[in-house]
């Protein structure tokens, strides 16, 4: 659980929203924004295995791009803020 903590020392994680077979959704604040506008931030727990960590690095990275894209030009499709990795592990800010 990462309640509490500080991600890229921009997103300050509030609480747990929900878990899935892959991952967890928080609900955090931009700590860079003024008045700290609550955001989700998405993290992928991904297998620790060198191969599969390759296989998921790019499919984060394409999946990543694809919703940039998606949110920018649809108001049904949340935007994404931002996509980092940290420790192994894969995060999305929406």
């Amino acid at each position: 659980m990462l309640t509490g903590q500080i991600l890229r020392n921009r997103y300050k994680i509030i609480k747990l929203l929900g878990s899935g077979g892959f991952g967890d959704t928080y609900l955090a604040e931009d700590l860079d924004l003024p008045n700290h506008p609550k955001c989700v931030v998405k993290h992928l727990k991904p297998n620790s295995d060198p191969t599969i960590l390759q296989f998921v690095r790019r499919l984060f990275d394409s999946e990543a791009q694809v919703l940039y894209c998606l949110g920018n030009d649809s108001d049904q499709i949340p935007r994404l803020f931002a996509h980092f990795e940290e420790q192994g592990e894969f995060y999305l800010v929406q």
